[in-house]
């Protein structure tokens, strides 16, 4: 079975995360949502997307293909449903649609297929805050999915632990000592990762392959560090895709960063008003500040985005692709897509330095801005024109 993820009509509610990528590369828990259905499909898979991400991001078609909404996770009962799927059929959740079969070249026509209903439990994410609120379950199943009838690598005596039998240590992996407490949920180190010294881990967490917990650090319940990211000081229920950088002290907290950003020495985020109300966050559907129905919310950050030492952010703030912020106070809520500066004003920040500073970046992890990358890139930077205007 050829399964495809397709994104739906809620892309846009993943922004700015999902200008540069589908749906299916957003890392939810440990892996990515195509990493998850790859594990439980036991087969390649790929997507299809917007047509500007597709050069990146192809999709591969066989003779008979099965797509899936990759908003929803995977499971053996989902599989098995989409297996079940006849050619004749769609599978919905609701008015959702789940998945549907297609022989190449044949466009799809819902007036001709029967709708089922999917008859097993089905968990999905509808909101990008879903990938920090939501991210202390999905770390406790990807922990089970990746580490069953494995054993991990041995812990150094150095190491305080708290049950011991919910912490898995992949192969290369460096701890020295410190604290890891998985008391409320497992603790995944991967590959060829490494925990300094001092530092003070509770789980549900997860350090993805070739990261860095920086010495003396303080991780709370519900964080992901992505692969080949450096994460210091105080962090909480948070996200990082991979390829960023908080290294030095400060505080992040509900906060969800994407790839090849950094974060300024003393940066810090607020995720709690003053008046404890509900956070409002900027819809780029609707271009306004929407309730979030969440009482924490910190930081979202768009790929390529970095800010200046001692940045404090307000809660609920929102940073586009590729924006440069510095300067002395709180920087506006929503930030757009390739500016630079901060709460005394922006210009835009123009395409050649963007694509000369990301191929710095990208070099140091061993790495080249590709032509598909620069396309992205460039398209975006058109597409995002009308919030620079107002910036």
């Amino acid at each position: 079975m050829n399964i495809i993820l397709f994104d739906d009509h809620l892309r846009s509610q993943f922004l700015p995360l999902t200008y540069t990528r589908p749906i299916a590369e957003l890392r939810f828990g440990i892996l990515t949502l195509k990493e998850k259905w790859e594990n439980i499909s036991q087969a390649k898979l790929s997507v299809k997307t917007e047509a500007y991400l597709s050069k990146k991001y192809p999709e591969t078609l066989h003779q008979e293909n099965t797509y899936v909404n990759a908003r929803y996770l995977a499971s053996e009962a989902f599989l098995n449903e989409i297996q079940n799927l006849e050619h004749d059929e769609v599978l919905k959740h609701g008015d959702v649609i789940l998945a549907y079969k297609l022989r190449r070249d044949e466009e799809l026509d819902l007036s001709k297929l029967k709708s089922t209903q999917v008859t097993n439990s089905v968990d999905s994410i509808t909101h990008i805050t879903d990938l920090f609120s939501k991210n202390h379950k999905a770390i406790e199943e990807d922990f089970e999915l990746i580490t069953a009838n494995r054993t991990s690598q041995p812990i150094p005596d150095t190491v305080t632990c708290f049950n011991k039998n919910q912490i898995f240590v992949e192969e290369g992996a460096k701890l020295y000592n410190g604290t890891l407490n998985a008391n409320e949920g497992p603790i995944y180190i991967g590959k060829d990762a490494e925990v300094m010294e001092n530092s003070a881990i509770r789980g549900p967490f997860a350090l993805c392959d070739h990261s860095t917990v920086k010495m003396g650090a303080k991780i709370y319940t519900g964080t992901t560090i992505g692969p080949h990211s450096k994460v210091g000081g105080e962090v909480s229920n948070s996200m990082i895709l991979g390829y960023s950088n908080k290294g030095h002290d400060g505080f992040l907290g509900n906060s969800v960063l994407g790839e090849w950003c950094n974060l300024g020495a003393d940066t810090n985020t607020s995720n709690l008003k003053n008046n404890y109300a509900e956070v409002k966050l900027w819809d780029f559907e609707t271009s306004r500040f929407k309730n979030t129905g969440l009482q924490f919310c910190g930081l979202i950050m768009g790929d390529h985005s970095k800010c200046s030492i001692n940045m404090m952010f307000n809660t609920g703030t929102v940073v586009g692709v590729s924006a440069n912020i510095f300067g002395a106070g709180f920087p506006r809520n929503f930030i757009p897509s390739f500016v630079w500066g901060g709460s005394q004003g922006t210009i835009t920040y123009k395409l050649n330095k963007v694509f000369e500073v990301a191929q710095l970046v990208m070099q140091r992890r061993g790495l080249e801005l590709s032509a598909e990358d620069q396309h992205i890139l460039e398209y975006i930077f058109e597409d995002t024109k009308v919030y620079r205007k107002e910036a």
